[in-house]
Order: structure tokens, then sequence, then C-alpha cells
């Protein structure tokens, strides 16, 4: 069977089985490469969970095997991804290929729809099994990633749709293209116009033939993603802030995701953050040494995903009305590291009368949550995490804090030093006395329960899967949203209504001393 055959990059196959005694244990396996040979397989050790991709189903008994599948280019590119570039009018295209730079030079070729198009360059990264940390990532997990390319689009004019397509130039002088796609450029920071944002965590992946998948990790993966897909008309970034694809060491699961997100990456900036399941290995200078990663320790995520940062792991980025500062909460984030220096430089460097909508964002919850393990803890914030922090979000009145990490849905008060510093519920207005702090890790992964008690701060908790929308409509007016992924509804909101006097009036904590000289 040959699949592409027409240049597309997706296509089904039917699958035709027949066991004249089926039973509940009847597994389904697909192998890449298709000559696949058990004998191969690296042992697996203790710290791997079932099931072993390697070796399943020839461990338990090999009933039947079908037809080879091939496609007519198995090198040609596929699954881009946009996101933003280190200046406001930078976009850059991510996207894999089977193409070594020896075979073909990677492109993009873009412009205005109508105008001559122009070509930009692409750089091209690898990974390496020996470059990743542990199994089963460099064991029975490992699949060859292919090639990752880059593109840097730059001098975009504002608030203006280009198309773009992936190229390679073969040795021989011939091209290789993809689909065209295309994207609305980011606003002039600042730029008083209608700016929508979507934020939330923890999606991983479905099954898109509705069969059921092993350990059925991500059971509301693919209402998220259709969700957002339908809707992509109505926000213009995404922000998903940690734990994406839950492929834990085995390296083909992020093929399977980045092709789910791909209608909504290669249309908006999909802007991410690390999580545990990106990065989390012992002795590799993360800040927990749990083996959530599965081996990977940030290499495969970082490697797949562009963003605009010095170091990797914690960006700013700015969006027209909004700037949006980037923790990542699997490295130290306490006083005195150089990621602190970095959140409080993030914070300070913004022009509140120009872009007055400052977000906070990270993966574990660094400020609030009532989820519960950190309930029955009695910190209701990941140990140590808003100990420092908040003084910063204080100082710098930060308006909103997302986290995910934690498996739900759960919005706080206005709150600083565990008071709530605003007795309104919905709708606030003039000056905000502390942070809102928002849990959307409910956006795929199983879910996660609550603490039995409510504290005082928490105002909303939802045990479902959704995510969270934001609309600026000015520099006075901002619109918070929280929607279900199961009908795209909105099950809980709040408005801000203030002017540029309210965000430079001391609160707590806020204002540096003053002096009555003249």
């Amino acid at each position: 069977l040959l699949l592409w055959l027409g240049g597309e990059d997706k296509a089904w196959v039917t699958v035709d089985l027949v066991n004249p005694d089926p039973s509940g244990d009847d597994w389904v396996a697909v192998f890449s490469p298709a000559k696949f040979n058990s004998s191969t397989c690296t042992p697996e050790n203790d710290e791997i969970e079932s099931p072993y991709l390697c070796t399943s189903p020839i461990k338990p008994k090999l009933v039947a095997v079908s037809n080879f599948i091939s496609f007519a280019n198995p090198k040609a590119p596929v699954y881009p991804r946009l996101a933003h570039g280190k200046l406001w009018n930078e976009m850059t295209v991510t996207w894999k290929s089977g193409y070594s730079i020896d075979e073909a030079v990677p492109f993009v070729e873009w412009g205005l729809k109508g105008e001559t198009h122009m070509r930009s360059p692409a750089g091209t990264l690898t990974i390496e099994q020996n470059s990743l940390c542990g199994a089963p990532a460099r064991t029975v997990g490992w699949h060859d990633p292919g090639f990752t390319h880059t593109s840097f689009l730059t001098n975009l004019w504002p608030n203006t749709v280009y198309s773009y397509r992936m190229g390679h130039i073969l040795s021989n002088g011939s091209y290789i293209w993809s689909k065209t796609y295309s994207f609305k450029s980011s606003p002039y920071p600042g730029q008083d116009s209608l700016q929508r944002v979507i934020i939330f965590g923890d999606l991983g992946k479905g099954e898109r033939d509705g069969s059921n998948e092993y350990s059925n990790k991500d059971p509301g993966a693919l209402n998220t993603t259709d969700q957002l897909i339908k809707d992509l008309p109505n926000y213009d970034i995404v922000f998903h802030i940690g734990d994406l694809a839950y492929a834990d060491g085995y390296i083909a699961d992020w093929d399977q995701f980045t092709s789910q997100v791909e209608p909504i990456a290669s249309a908006v900036p999909y802007m991410v953050a690390g999580g545990n399941h990106e990065r989390d290995w012992p002795d590799s200078g993360s800040f927990y040494a749990g083996t959530d990663s599965g081996g990977e320790c940030g290499v495969i995520a970082e490697t797949l995903y562009y963003v605009p940062a010095e170091n990797r792991a914690k960006y700013s980025t700015d969006y027209g009305m909004f700037h949006f500062c980037i923790a990542d909460s699997e490295h130290d984030w306490r006083a005195g590291t150089e990621q602190y220096k970095f959140i409080e430089h993030c914070l300070a460097s913004v022009d509140r009368r120009k872009q007055p909508w400052l977000i906070f964002a990270a993966h574990r919850p660094l400020g609030y949550s009532s989820n519960n393990y950190f309930g029955q803890e009695g910190s209701f914030d990941e140990p140590m995490g808003r100990d420092d922090l908040q003084k910063l979000w204080q100082k710098y009145r930060v308006d909103i804090a997302f986290y995910g990490h934690v498996h739900n849905y759960e919005r706080t008060c206005p709150i600083y030093q565990n008071t709530c510093v605003n007795s309104e519920e919905s709708h606030y207005s003039g000056t905000m006395n502390g942070t809102i702090h928002i849990v959307a890790g409910g956006a795929g992964h199983h879910l996660g329960s609550f603490f039995e008690g409510i504290p005082d701060w928490s105002l909303y908790r939802d045990y479902d899967f959704g995510f969270v929308k934001l609309t600026a409509f000015n520099r006075s007016s901002l619109l918070f949203e929280y929607k279900k992924s199961r009908d795209g509804k909105v099950y809980d909101s709040f408005t801000i209504n203030r002017e540029y006097k309210d965000i430079l009036a001391c609160v707590h904590d806020s204002c540096g001393p003053t002096t009555l000289a003249s």
C-alpha cells in the first residue's frame, strides 16, 4: 500500500481483523520501521512503564502481520508550527523532514497573498539517541525523529496575512514542497485593537480512529484540540504551558502530537513552556529529581519547539497590549537564582501605559491551587512556590498568573499573602490590589481531584476538561473566559476595567519609599 501519492501528508488506512477467538486482551500495534525485528530490542528496565512498545505485541504472542504500508515520499516536510521570534515583527516556522543538509537545502517561501514571495533559509537540528538521559527514551522508546528545521520570517508588517510553504532544494536542483499555509502577523507592541489569547496546559494526544490507547492517558485531548480548531478564527495566539505530548520517552508519540495540533500551530503562534513530562530526570539539572520525562530531559521538546529565549527554558514575548513572562518551573525560581532575576527583569521591563495586561505563566502552580495533594500538604501550592515570587507579582502588579500541572480548572480572588484583597468576584474595576491565579491544566490528561475543603480564596473550581481565553478590547477592558472542551461554552468569566492611573496607584508592598522634598 503506497500513501501520499497526491502530495497529501495524512491518509486513512483500513485494517480488517479476523480472529476466531477474540478477547479484551487483543491489541493492534503499528511498527515503524515496518521491517521490525524484536531481537534488536534493548532489554527493558524496572523504571519503564508498560506497554513495552518495542516488544509488544510480539512479547505476549504474535498472531498476524499485515502487508507493509509505504509512502510516496517518506522524507516530505510535515507538521509546521509557528512561534514568535525575538522581535515583535518576526515569526518562526519549524517543521520536520527526512532530509539532511547533505541531501537538500531547507527554506520557507513566503509573502503577502497575491504578491511575489521571497525565500528565507532554515537551520537544521538533529537529535541523537545518546543525547537523551535515560530509558525508555534512549532504549525501547527511541525512534529516529528525523530533521527539525526552523526558518525566521523577518520584517513583517503588523496585522497582515501572509502565506507560506516549506521547501527543500535537492542536489539535482528539483524541489520538494509542503502544502501552503497562512498566518496573520502580530500587532505592534502596545497597539490598541482586539486581541485574543488561548492558554492551557497538559494536553496530550488522542486516537483519531476511535480506538483505545493502551494506557488512555489523555482522554480529553481530542475534544480540546477539535474545539480549538473549530474556534480558530476567534483567537490570535496560543500558550501551551507545559506537558505537551506526554510522550514520556516514547519518541514516536511526538509525531502523533505535532500532527494533532498542526491545524492550530500552523495558523497561529503556538508558544510552549516546559513541564515535568518534558524535562524532569535525575542528575540532569532539573529542580525535581523525578523520572517524568522518560529520559527525554528536555532534549526533544526544546529541539522540536522554538521559543524566543536566550536560555530556552524561560522567555518573554509580546502580543499587542499583552506582555507575557513565561517561567520554567522545572528549574529553581527562588530569590537569588538566575531565573528569579530573569522574572524580575521581565516584569519590570514592560511599559504598562502601552501594554497594561501583564501575564505570568509557568507549568507548576507556583501560586495557588487547592488540588488534593497540595491541600493535604497544607501549602496549597508547589512547595516553595510563591514564597519569593509573590513579592514580584505584587511589586510589578501582575494581573493574572497561569499554571498547568494540576489537571483541573480553578480561579482565585485577587490575592496576596494568602488573603483576598478584593471582595468582587466577576467585575473588577479600578485598582487591582493583588494577582488573580488560574490553574488551567485540564486540557486533556486524566483529571485530578480537588481537596475536600474549599479555601476562602478559591472562587471557582471545575473537574472537567477545558481551556482559558483572554480578550483585550483595548487598554482599559479585559475579558477572561473559561470554556469547557466538550461544547466550547463559557462556564466561568470575569472582566477587568481600569485606567492607567489605577496601575500606577500604590497597593500593599508595591511602591518604594517616597519623599515630600520638592
